[in-house]
């Protein structure tokens, strides 16, 4: 009741708008789980006595065939027929009680344009294409094997608290080239298992032509990239996933499309609009590609059924939908800044049309499959947009908590280490809407793309390149980044959310950062891949961070301090530099002094002892703390707590959780001495 009348009206209007869809999908199409599965009939499909049938939407052609390596190409001997509100539809009978087209063979829908102009087309709901190398542009191939795979092994139950390993299929790997579906399967899921994170996100699956886009530029929406293997391949990599107990998520691109004509939605019927608004409208100014236009009834179609195709087919847990933001606004987010005032959220310029497919799409979702995940990735705020459709909200579970990593990097790279304010610190990571969920993360992809690097890199630099070596003198310089490294990752992990993220690589520290072949570095791999055997060279320093990476996953295992009520910050002391907080029955302190350190530093507790020290040897540190002793709390009064405990010592640049928890983290003064 407090909020601008603007905004309820808007949640009105879209609620108006959303009850209106769901009614016409009912009456229009006989309701949403069939309207929903619009990508067993659309395209071309097996029917069950061998034959083929056919089905586009190409409100803009005169005329539509089907052509390909069953008819010679010939483009006329296999006409659509016209059916209403722009749909085309073709029957192929079956030749011997046998598919008339062969699995594996290429085909294309030739579009006859309102100017006369023959046009080539891969259906937008084609399943598999691929790229010779001797071609520029993808061809689209049938897929329909004999034996397609069958997966084995149940989706986990829905996990009360996400620790998600954002993953790129084609990087994994040390070496310079791509990799392949069957390698993520067999060798890096058992990483990500060992290293405790119980759910992957798999990034630039659906299929791009250029590879340099990191997966954003889409242009086959229901084809799962065969740059990394076939349909199979990646079903068997999610079905081990699955028989691990990780949950996997898919990063799905409905915000906009590839510009690319000939193997992409783009002027798909010979016009400027069909999947998308004409004119400016349609257009990303920065992204140069093409905008949907979520009004459009074929549009919500093949969305939607983009969506279920993915949870049915290949078993996917859930989706972070990419470029939220770009979605809800006419502006796009372009050039515009957002301070969390409610006139930013509610007017004219949101984008009414999309917020109603989000919500539609995640009501689907929650209804048809709500063991089902979806995450937002919007840098405005939205007000309720992971608050429940029935709610008036969005519907998503959780929203990406962009501003962390964006602090960190801001952080590291403007102020002096005596500057840093906890203050400022402890706001960006407790800042986050009432009863939504935030996915906390210190560094994704975003951060480590060309242009920028990994956390990393920002704190060691040119020195990760001589001085990782447990052989080389331990440098002020790795010894700050090593511990900084460490502390950033565990006050973003127990402070900053509900769940926690981390792009691959950088559990350990990769160094320098992410660029895709492309002609501007000659189409190198170098910067295209994950150095994953730098942990497994135990001369290494890097092992000390994935060891430590690895323990306090499964901490939060173990105490779930991330499905716990939001911490309860008792310090945040500007002049000591130093943040304690109380979670999930763990208490949590962090010297971030660069120099100073502390004997008998009083904090908030009761019994204790160490559970996570990053003073440890195993995390490179210099053992200087006895883990078998346990700690006791006195009745007196501090921080607005009746008891409290002295911690005998407190190095500068360290962090403890107790358990009541204590770990325990240090850092070298300039000095290169510890101060007591």
């Amino acid at each position: 009741p407090n909020e601008p009348l603007s905004a309820r009206t808007r949640w009105i209007v879209c609620l108006l708008k959303l009850a209106v869809r769901d009614v016409n999908i009912e009456e229009s199409e006989g309701g949403l789980d069939k309207f929903t599965k619009s990508y067993k009939t659309f395209g071309v499909n097996q029917l069950a006595d061998g034959g083929i049938y056919c089905k586009e939407w190409a409100p803009g052609a005169e005329a539509v065939f089907l052509a390909g390596d069953f008819n010679g190409w010939n483009p006329f001997s296999h006409p659509y027929k016209k059916l209403e509100y722009g749909k085309w539809e073709l029957l192929i009978p079956p030749e011997d009680g046998q598919s008339p087209v062969p699995h594996g063979s290429k085909l294309k829908v030739v579009i006859r344009a309102q100017n006369g102009a023959l046009l080539y087309r891969i259906s937008p709901w084609a399943r598999y294409v691929v790229r010779d190398e001797d071609k520029v542009n993808y061809d689209w191939v049938h897929w329909n094997p004999p034996q397609s795979y069958i997966h084995k092994n149940p989706s986990p139950k829905r996990l009360k608290s996400l620790r998600i390993y954002e993953s790129h299929v084609g990087i994994a790997s040390p070496e310079g080239k791509v990799a392949s579906y069957k390698n993520f399967t067999y060798n890096v899921l058992p990483r990500i298992k060992d290293l405790g994170y119980n759910c992957v996100q798999l990034m630039a699956i659906m299929e791009h032509a250029y590879y340099a886009s990191f997966g954003y530029q889409v242009t086959s929406f229901f084809a799962a990239s065969s740059r990394y293997g076939t349909p199979d391949d990646l079903k068997e990599m999610i079905d081990v996933a699955h028989s691990m107990g990780i949950t996997v998520l898919l990063d799905v691109v409905h915000s906009h499309a590839s510009k690319n004509s000939e193997d992409g939605l783009n002027q798909f019927d010979g016009t400027d609009s069909c999947f998308f608004h004409s004119g400016y409208r349609g257009t990303h100014q920065l992204w140069d590609s093409r905008l949907f236009d979520y009004a459009n009834w074929e549009v919500l179609r093949f969305l939607l059924s983009n969506l279920r195709m993915w949870i049915e087919d290949y078993r996917f847990d859930g989706f972070r939908f990419d470029g939220v933001t770009s979605m809800l606004y006419h502006h796009h987010g372009i050039g515009t800044g957002f301070s969390g005032d409610y006139n930013e959220y509610f007017g004219l310029h949101v984008d009414e049309d999309a917020l109603c497919y989000l919500m539609l799409a995640n009501h689907m979702i929650n209804t048809l499959h709500p063991e089902c995940i979806t995450i937002a990735e919007d840098v405005s705020g939205m007000p309720a947009l992971c608050r429940p459709v029935a709610e008036g909200g969005g519907g998503f579970d959780y929203r990406l908590a962009m501003a962390i990593p964006d602090k960190w990097i801001q952080i590291i790279k403007e102020l002096k280490d005596e500057d840093w304010n906890m203050g400022n610190i402890v706001h960006t990571l407790t800042n986050r809407r009432y009863e939504e969920k935030y996915i906390a993360y210190a560094e994704s992809h975003d951060q480590a793309l060309v242009g920028d690097k990994t956390l990393a890199f920002h704190l060691m630099d040119a020195e990760m390149y001589t001085n990782m070596s447990v052989l080389m003198p331990l440098t002020p310089v790795i010894d700050r980044g090593i511990q900084l490294h460490k502390m950033i990752r565990l006050i973003t992990h127990a402070l900053g959310g509900e769940s926690y993220l981390n792009f691959m690589g950088n559990e350990f520290g990769h160094p320098e950062w992410l660029d895709f072949p492309r002609i501007g570095n000659n189409e190198s791999y170098h910067y295209a891949r994950r150095q994953f055997n730098l942990t497994e060279d135990d001369l290494l320093r890097y092992k000390f961070l994935n060891a430590f990476d690895r323990d306090m996953n499964k901490l939060e295992e173990r105490f779930g301090w991330l499905a716990s009520p939001q911490a309860y910050v008792s310090e945040k002391h500007e002049a000591n530099k130093v943040i304690a907080f109380e979670r999930a029955g763990l208490i949590f302190i962090f010297n971030f002094h660069p120099y100073q350190s502390y004997v008998d530093y009083r904090v908030v507790a009761f019994k204790y002892k160490i559970l996570l020290d990053s003073d440890a040897g195993e995390y490179g540190g210099h053992q200087r703390l006895d883990h078998n002793t346990e700690y006791f709390s006195e009745e007196f009064p501090h921080n607005y707590r009746p008891n409290s405990i002295m911690v005998s010592k407190l190095f500068g640049r360290l962090f403890g959780v107790f358990l009541h928890a204590w770990v325990h983290c240090y850092t070298l003064t300039p000095a290169n001495k510890l101060h007591l």
